[in-house]
């Protein structure tokens, strides 16, 4: 809608018209637009020109607020989810919206957590309640996004789904190659993905659940198994996951070195293991001299590139995972050996990867490709590590 809004020009002036004051959000349907303006001296289409795109400040005013903004033009209030990407890209798009709010006390968006919460917690479209589904990667994302929810809301509503959904998948750790959890409820794959989610998912719990111990068990028997199975190579980086029981060399996925830290933080935090803490700088201090991870600039980079250069529908928001997660282990670390790595790709996305409505795409490099709200939670996830460790 637009405030101050002035009658087009007759076909026989040539005076021009401006619109100096107009809103293009409207907060009471929880809606974030944008504007351009074209015209056409023939009245004709296709002989239109057009202003670039261009949105108000509303908060819009730094480049973190603006990115979020930007992201919460794809939620759809409606179903509690983001267009253009899949149920469990969406988990990571409000754990990326939930951590900004409690880092800047912003509750603009507030809203958006119960509803989506309250809108999904039945009958999903993969035939599961309480957020599960048959992919246990999927289910875990989102007991990691309620995790986060209930430390910004103390509801404990947020703390007990975390948990209906971690019991859920625990089902699906087994003695077959000595311990570990399948993929999916199809039992035909055990990877990193999901052991390193609950490694993560469980001893947060135990850090929330007074008095618990069966989380802590759970967490530290699947680290120990996850480290001594052989998904870590000599390199020090995770492959993708197993085969008959051996390492499968297939890709090193930048969220597979991610998941990773956030979970041994929590171990730490839980047991104060030093040792977790040396097991992550490993990890880490591998993905950032590793070359097949960095492009020759020192910006992250998704090996999917080269074979899929739009990277499909998944793998845009793994390089956001993976800074979400190497900030958590910075910030516990008193030298803070990866805030300049951590600074380095947040400027690198601002000034090289991003558009005129603060839309970021999938080359933290450069060029900007196209934005999505997989691409845009990515960005968000760094820009928020950046800010965490300018405040720390």
């Amino acid at each position: 809608m637009k405030l101050g809004r002035e009658e087009p020009p007759s076909q026989t002036t040539l005076h021009k018209p401006s619109t100096p004051l107009f809103n293009i959000d409207d907060p009471s349907t929880n809606r974030i637009g944008a504007l351009r303006a074209c015209a056409s001296l023939t009245g004709q289409a296709n002989t239109q020109t057009c202003t670039p795109w261009a949105r108000s400040t509303v908060n819009a005013e730094n480049k973190l607020d603006a990115a979020v903004t930007a992201m919460m033009m794809y939620y759809e209030s409606w179903r509690g989810l983001w267009k253009t990407v899949g149920w469990w890209n969406g988990a990571n798009d409000m754990n990326a919206l939930i951590d900004y709010q409690i880092l800047t006390g912003s509750r603009l968006y507030e809203f958006s957590i119960n509803n989506t919460f309250e809108l999904n917690k039945g009958l999903n479209e993969f035939g599961g309640y309480n957020f599960t589904s048959d992919s246990i990667d999927d289910s875990l994302w989102w007991g990691l996004t309620w995790v986060k929810a209930f430390d910004l809301t103390k509801d404990e509503k947020y703390l007990n789904m975390a948990a209906v959904i971690a019991d859920y998948c625990y089902q699906f750790h087994d003695d077959v190659c000595g311990g570990g959890i399948w993929w999916s409820d199809r039992k035909q794959y055990k990877n990193a993905i999901p052991n390193e989610q609950y490694i993560k998912l469980s001893a947060q719990l135990h850090n929330r659940i007074p008095n618990d111990t069966k989380y802590l068990e759970q967490s530290v028997n699947l680290w120990r198994w996850f480290r001594n199975i052989g998904m870590i190579n000599q390199e020090n980086l995770i492959n993708d996951g197993l085969h008959e029981c051996r390492n499968n060399g297939q890709e090193t996925w930048t969220y597979n070195q991610g998941v990773v830290l956030g979970g041994l933080v929590e171990l730490y935090l839980a047991t104060g293991n030093q040792t977790y803490v040396d097991e992550a700088k490993k990890i880490a201090d591998a993905v950032l001299r590793s070359t097949h991870l960095n492009d020759e600039y020192g910006v992250l980079w998704e090996p999917c590139f080269e074979s899929e250069p739009d990277c499909g529908p998944n793998a845009p928001c793994f390089k956001g995972i993976f800074i979400r997660n190497l900030g958590e282990l910075d910030r516990i670390l008193d030298d803070k050996p990866y805030t300049s790595y951590i600074l380095k790709q947040a400027e690198s996305i601002y000034l090289k990867n991003r558009n005129a409505l603060d839309q970021y795409g999938l080359f933290w490099s450069g060029p900007f490709d196209f934005p999505d709200a997989s691409r845009q939670q990515s960005a968000v996830d760094t820009l928020l590590a950046a800010e965490m460790t300018s405040r720390k």
